[in-house]
């Protein structure tokens, strides 16, 4: 959902550059240039700098932006550890890791008035969770190799005509169920700070719904991130 008056689309007007009606637009400039696409590139640049700032110099006694870095990574890390193993999180904690920060923050800009969150878009979403998704079943083949088929067997053979198609439909319904959880809950978020800034912004009528709306922002990273290591590590543990 887009706020009435987007600071990029003035940006892109001023640079003489298409600002499509939709979501997506009809060419490939305009689809760049497209609302959830233009504060993606927003929320990179943000962290990017963010990043550059406080982690230019880094230093044995380290000061508050360190701090902060070094106790939000670490925290990452040994939870991830934890749930998923040490193998899996060194190979994988870059991805997990740069999807938490980009959720959150991508959760968060749709709250200052002019912006939105480019989670608010299912092509967001879907694209994340399509990565997640073949990624933990590239884990199952990679441990298990052929036998990876077996996850979706059931404990007994004569279960199999069962529990077959129940293990697939639900394994694929995480496609959905990953994907649309996210882009609902933030573009409920949206659409509702929208209303209420039209109606009575001027009475700070959106502000309560602004501080649910962080709290909402940042249990949805940690739900997508969850949900994530509890893939991966179902993928690598053995047939029951």
């Amino acid at each position: 959902m887009e706020h009435p008056i987007l600071f990029i689309s003035i940006i892109l007007e001023t640079l003489g550059l298409p600002v499509p009606h939709g979501p997506v637009g009809h060419g490939l400039i305009q689809q760049l240039c497209a609302p959830y696409m233009t504060y993606t590139w927003l929320v990179m640049a943000f962290l990017f700098l963010v990043a550059k700032l406080t982690l230019g110099n880094l230093e044995l006694v380290p000061g508050n932006g360190q701090n902060f870095w070094e106790l939000l990574i670490g925290g990452m890390d040994d939870f991830f550890a934890d749930n998923m193993g040490r193998e899996l999180t060194d190979r994988f904690f870059p991805m997990i890791a740069t999807f938490a920060l980009y959720i959150a923050v991508a959760n968060l800009i749709g709250l200052i008035p002019g912006f939105m969150s480019p989670t608010a878009s299912l092509n967001t979403t879907l694209a994340l969770t399509l990565i997640v998704w073949v990624s933990h079943h590239l884990i199952g083949l990679r441990e298990h190799g052929l036998s990876y088929y077996k996850h979706f067997m059931g404990p007994v053979w004569w279960l199999v005509p069962l529990l077959l198609p129940i293990e697939l439909i639900s394994n694929f319904a995480r496609l959905l169920s990953l994907s649309i959880r996210l882009f609902g809950n933030i573009m409920a978020k949206e659409t509702l700070l929208a209303i209420l800034f039209m109606l009575a912004g001027g009475f700070f009528a959106p502000l309560p719904i602004m501080l649910l709306g962080v709290l909402v922002s940042v249990v949805q990273a940690m739900v997508f991130v969850l949900l994530t290591v509890v893939y991966f590590a179902q993928a690598q543990e053995h047939a029951h």
